[in-house]
This record gives C-alpha cells, sequence and structure tokens, in this order.
C-alpha cells in the first residue's frame, strides 16, 4: 500500500443520508488491499463466514481472506453493489463467494446465515462478527429506546445468535474473531451505545474464549480505532468526517486494508495458542 493511499487529516467534508452507507461516493476511496494484499496459503481449504462484508473492514477482510485460500460467506444489509463488488474480488482469488442480504438483527436471520454457510460448506472453519451499526448524539436525551435497542441486537446480540448457530458445524482449530473498537476502553461519549456495545463485545470474547478452551476453538476480538469505512461519512456530522482520524498519534484514519493481516493471523493456525486477546488496530492509541 502506498503512502498516498493513506490520507491524513482534514478529510474533505461529506455526508451519506443511508446507514450503513455505500463506498462508492466516499473521498477519498478506502484501500480495501484489492491492489495490495498478497495471500500465502494461510488459510488454505478453510470456510469463512464475515458479516458486514460488503464495505469497510469485512470487505477488506474478505479479499484478504481469499487470497490466503479461503471460501467467503458475505453477509451484508442491503448494499447489494458493495457487496457484489466484494465477491467480484473473491471470486477473482479463484475462491467461492456467497452472498446473504439481510438484517442480523433479526434472530432468524442470524440462523440463517450460518444454514447459508453450512450448505455451501459444509462447516465454518472461521466466523467473523463485524456488523455493527452506530449513530452520533451529542446528549443522552437524542436516543431513543429504539435506537438503543437497534444497536445492540445488530452489535452484540446478533454476535450471540451467529456464534451459537455456528458452533456445532465447527471443529477443533476453528477461529471465532470478533471486531470491537477502541471505544470498548476509551468510550466516545457522542457514540454512547455503540461504545457500550463494544465494550459487550470484549467480554464477550473473552468469556466465550475460556468456554470453548477445551473444544479446540478459539475467540479473539480486534479493537479498530478511527478506520476510513462508509459508516463513518453516514454516522456522523460533516465537520466531525472532516477531522476523522486527527485525534491519534498517526494523525490519520486507518484503512481497512491496514486491518485485514491482523484479522489472517488471528483466524490461522499460526495463532494457535492466541484466544480472549484484543488486538489493538488504532493508530498509535494504547489499550493497556
Amino acid at each position: 500500500m502506498s503512502q498516498t493511499s493513506r490520507p491524513d487529516a482534514p478529510l474533505p467534508e461529506q455526508e451519506q443520508r443511508n446507514v450503513p452507507g455505500h463506498t462508492g461516493p466516499m473521498d477519498p476511496k478506502p484501500d480495501h488491499g484489492e491492489h495490495s494484499y498478497k495471500g500465502s496459503g494461510r488459510l488454505a481449504g478453510k470456510a469463512a463466514i464475515i458479516t458486514g462484508a460488503d464495505s469497510g473492514i469485512g470487505r477488506a477482510v474478505a479479499i484478504a481472506f481469499a487470497r490466503e485460500g479461503a471460501d467467503v460467506l458475505i453477509a451484508y444489509l442491503d448494499e447489494h453493489e458493495d457487496a457484489k463488488e466484494t465477491a467480484r474480488w473473491v471470486e477473482e482469488a479463484g475462491r467461492k463467494a456467497v452472498l446473504v442480504p439481510g438484517d442480523v438483527a433479526d434472530r432468524e436471520h442470524c440462523r440463517e446465515i450460518v444454514r447459508r454457510a453450512v450448505d455451501a460448506f459444509s462447516r465454518v472453519d472461521v466466523l467473523v462478527n463485524n456488523a455493527a451499526y452506530q449513530m452520533t448524539h451529542e446528549t443522552l436525551e437524542e436516543v431513543t429506546d429504539d435506537e438503543w435497542d437497534r444497536t445492540f441486537d445488530t452489535n452484540i446480540g446478533a454476535m450471540f445468535r451467529i456464534t451459537k448457530a455456528a458452533l456445532p458445524h465447527m471443529k477443533p482449530g476453528a477461529a471465532i474473531v470478533n471486531t470491537a473498537s477502541v471505544n470498548a476502553d476509551k468510550p466516545r461519549p457522542t457514540l454512547l451505545p455503540y461504545a457500550t456495545t463494544k465494550g459487550a463485545i470484549q467480554n464477550f470474547t473473552g468469556g466465550l474464549a475460556q468456554l470453548l478452551a477445551e473444544r479446540g476453538i478459539r475467540a479473539n476480538c480486534v479493537a479498530p480505532g478511527p478506520i476510513w469505512t462508509p459508516l463513518i461519512p453516514s454516522t456522523m456530522p460533516p465537520e466531525h468526517v472532516k477531522q476523522f482520524g486527527a485525534n491519534v498519534p498517526m494523525k490519520r484514519p486507518g484503512q481497512p486494508a491496514e486491518l485485514a493481516p491482523v484479522y489472517v493471523m488471528l483466524a490461522s493456525n499460526e495463532a494457535s495458542y492466541v484466544s480472549g486477546a484484543t488486538v489493538a488496530v488504532t493508530g498509535g492509541v494504547p489499550i493497556l
């Protein structure tokens, strides 16, 4: 990845009306590793589920997994064009891509994602729980009951349900990688519901790792800092987007491609003794 694909803040002011947003209108375009990620067979023959894989971190992970040899189920809400683009990159790597649209806040859909994966691949070797919902609010009073519930159902409820449905199809050596956030340790007050769920994800993962150790299944978290994805211009005011990433030591937002190698490592057999961990990818913000 060239330095030119890692722009510093400030970014151009921009806004998208639809959550979780689309890749096309973003300026600058995110880097998902399309032209930089080189695989080496580290996930050869594995089958993976990735939620929120249409764009952003999920797309970068899908591209990396495919180039490492994995087939990928791409679960996403309704961003069909973005999801088709992710599938194109997976198939270009010579791997199978399965597209499953739908809302992970719906309990039955969580189970349907796993059914579709088992139908396509006969098993689940890697589960990446990455889909998330957030909105920005300046006061607690602005947060409605419905938004609070939707944030929890999407971010942590779906994680529980998809994991529970996938476990019967996971064998020793399988891996679960959950997307947490720097907000789990340093909660941003304007993202209160989102930040609260990210703390829950970190706790869920730590407990899950202990529950599953005897089965030979590992569970870990990745904690991103400010990453340039469609969720940012679709859920933050333009003036916040402009300064996105400016307050971290590296003075810029991260690109999705900069997270993908961490997911690959945690999903691979190389991380056979890594479970219950949180790996920070935060541009220099410490998580201690």
